[in-house]
């Protein structure tokens, strides 16, 4: 077979020749780069040279290179255009690939060259970032078991593959259950409420199931607006419930007895590499450096928070009174949280939506990133996509090629749910040459609906400037080792590009430059503006407490507080109890379709939300002493961004600022103090 992922790909910026791919292609060029890899360890480790830092970690790091990107493209396809052939193929290829990779950090001869340049170079005759690449991967080794016995080598193999394989079947069972839900509903009256842009889009759902009336399902677009609009609270909870038992129910897609394979396996792994719990683990390597300091942190917003979450669900259970409910549910929060804003604010969504046309925004998005950085985007159609429906930028700066950005926008069944950036390839420096990195970034907003074209409610308007600042963190890239490049930060660290980037929707200015009606063009009415930047705190204390919900739990989950005397919904609800405001809905429990913690890196790390939020309001407060588009202040921001991971994030941080980050500024953009 003549395998196009095996060969060079012609292609402009050498990007992936996605039109010519099939699913078949991508196993035997998996196997046969793993072989190619192999080899290349062995030339290390044959190496009659004595070891330093050039023949063994710069060789190293070069090592695998093809196989990198064709495995992250295989993996991103099943995250954004899977299908049964490529799910089948994900549950193969994983462990196999896990195996590979216990097969660098697991070998001996290997590891004795790098810990002899590790035990004896001269740190003076290396710059900072080669002292930081030796550091991270002697490390990387360390962690990854290159201390243990012969015994416990083959141990933490075992481990590693049926982590790789339970994690990706997590994934998968989430995305069939998914979309194996639909709400159909034929009687009008049952859909009061919902605004007519809404039907719309349900209507042509129901259409392309060629069923009559309305279709509403479990993906972000649809799911959202019905539990914000519809009036009828037999259907929110009917939908709720469907939401809250994904892969909870008895069926083969059920996630329960993987949540917990998984919790036992990474327990067992941090216990074999001498950490007392996985969280240890995992948080030797973050800026919170230990469960200890993330439960304080957490503990501390959290009672900050509750006071004001609960002044705020005291309003919302006045107006549910109003219409006779005397006791709320979770199902009805987002209903009464609705008519809240409308309330104080005189503020809709669907008012607002008119003004955010996807392209416009995405426009605006560019046009921040131009001031900030001279970055500047241009549509190119000859660069092969997986999808009609993406889009990919040539990213330029001062007329030279900088990076390549595919967006992709729009819920499909072969997309999992959610928003996120992703690299089809790194970035690095060979022979003192640039390659630049290949950027994705995928959500699941409203499709156009006739002439009317996607329309984006405020909050996905934040989404999409959080998503685009993680692109930005992988655009601006400018690193030697693509293993320290872009967003190869600790985690705790790579939320402050994206969340920092949502500050821009909330200014005056800018956001009137690319808010505009897209039929007349008009711009966004002052009145409209003002109410977004007065309603920006609205239901912060909730949200911070559902945040601190979900960090709690993932904490618990990873801190070894999970037995097997309690089920999972029984262990998240006594879990989350002190964030919840609302009485339990029995049945229900989101773990099993926690794909943050359980199958999307997150593990031991959902509080670094938060903890970048600290970050971001700290580092956005100084712009706005300077001035939001302040060039020496940017300046100093991309050199945050392009520095990845060469230093350490605290270092950087306050290179920037000039001092450490302070909380003051999260909490009062937060309204949690005054």
């Amino acid at each position: 077979m003549n395998n196009p992922l095996l060969q060079p790909f012609g292609t402009p910026f050498d990007s992936i020749p996605f039109e010519s791919l099939k699913p078949e292609h991508f196993k035997s060029a998996i196997l046969q780069l793993i072989e190619d890899a192999k080899q290349e360890i062995d030339a290390i480790v044959d190496n009659p040279a004595a070891p330093d830092f050039d023949n063994t970690l710069v060789a190293l790091e070069q090592v695998g290179k093809r196989l990198n990107i064709v495995s992250a493209t295989f993996f991103n396809l099943d995250s954004a255009e899977t299908n049964d052939e490529i799910q089948q193929l994900a549950q193969e290829l994983s462990p196999i690939l896990a195996a590979y990779s216990n097969d660098i950090m697991l070998n001996k001869g290997l590891f004795q060259r790098v810990k002899q340049v590790h035990d004896t170079v001269d740190e003076q005759s290396l710059n900072s970032e080669e002292s930081r690449l030796l550091d991270k991967t002697y490390k990387g080794f360390v962690r990854n078991g290159a201390l243990l016995s012969t015994e416990n080598k083959e141990k933490l193999r075992e481990i590693d593959k049926q982590l790789a394989t339970l994690t990706m079947k997590f994934s998968q069972n989430v995305l069939q259950e998914t979309n194996a839900y639909h709400l159909h509903i034929q009687d009008r009256e049952q859909l009061t409420g919902l605004p007519e842009s809404i039907l719309a889009a349900a209507k042509a759902e129901a259409e392309k199931r060629q069923l009559d009336g309305w279709v509403f399902t479990l993906h972000f677009p649809s799911f959202v607006p019905f539990m914000k609009y519809a009036v009828n609270r037999d259907l929110r909870r009917e939908l709720y419930r469907a939401s809250s038992t994904r892969a909870l129910k008895p069926n083969e897609y059920n996630n329960e007895g993987i949540v917990r394979n998984i919790v036992v396996l990474r327990d067992e792994r941090a216990k074999l590499l001498g950490f007392g719990t996985h969280a240890d683990f995992v948080l030797q390597e973050r800026m919170a450096s230990s469960p200890a300091i993330v439960l304080d942190f957490l503990n501390n917003l959290l009672e900050k928070a509750k006071p004001h979450a609960q002044q705020e669900i005291d309003q919302l259970k006045a107006l549910a009174r109003e219409d006779g409910i005397d006791e709320m549910m979770p199902y009805d929060h987002a209903y009464y949280a609705e008519k809240l804003r409308k309330a104080k604010f005189n503020l809709s969504d669907e008012t607002l939506k008119p003004y955010f046309p996807l392209q416009r925004v995405l426009e605006g998005a560019f046009e921040a990133a131009n001031r900030l950085y001279g970055l500047t985007f241009s549509v190119r159609n000859d660069i092969p996509k997986y999808h009609e429906e993406v889009t990919v930028y040539e990213v330029s700066e001062n007329g030279a090629h900088k990076a390549l950005l595919y967006t992709d926008w729009h819920p499909r069944e072969g997309k999992r749910a959610g928003a996120w950036m992703t690299a089809y390839r790194g970035q690095w420096k060979e022979d003192n040459k640039q390659v630049r990195p290949h950027i994705s970034i995928v959500c699941n907003f409203a499709r156009p609906a006739g002439e009317i074209p996607s329309l984006l409610t405020f909050n996905e308007v934040t989404t999409l400037f959080h998503e685009f600042g993680h692109a930005l963190h992988g655009i601006l890239a400018d690193t030697t080792f693509e293993s320290l490049s872009g967003t190869n930060v600790y985690w705790d660290f790579v939320e402050l590009p994206s969340q920092f980037m949502e500050n821009y929707c909330y200014e005056k200015e800018f956001l009137r430059s690319f808010a505009k009606h897209h039929q007349t063009g008009e711009p966004l009415p002052e009145a409209e503006i003002d109410k977004i930047i007065a309603a920006a705190n609205f239901m912060e204390g909730y949200q911070t407490l559902r945040q601190l919900g979900f960090g709690l739990l993932d904490m618990a989950y990873h801190t070894g507080k999970l037995n097997n005397d309690l089920s999972i919904e029984r262990f998240e609800k006594d879990t989350m109890r002190d964030t919840q405001l609302y009485p339990d809905v029995p049945g229900t429990a989101q773990s099993p379709s926690f794909s943050h913690i359980f199958a999307g890196g997150y593990s031991a790390g959902y509080y670094s939300y938060k903890w970048a939020e600290v970050l971001d309001a700290d580092a956005f407060s100084y712009f706005k002493e300077t001035g939001i588009f302040h060039p020496q202040t940017a300046t100093k921001f991309k050199h945050l961004l392009s520095s990845g991971g060469t230093i350490d994030p605290m270092e950087l941080y306050i290179r920037f600022r000039g001092r450490k980050p302070e909380p003051e500024a999260l909490l009062k953009r937060a309204g949690l103090v005054r």
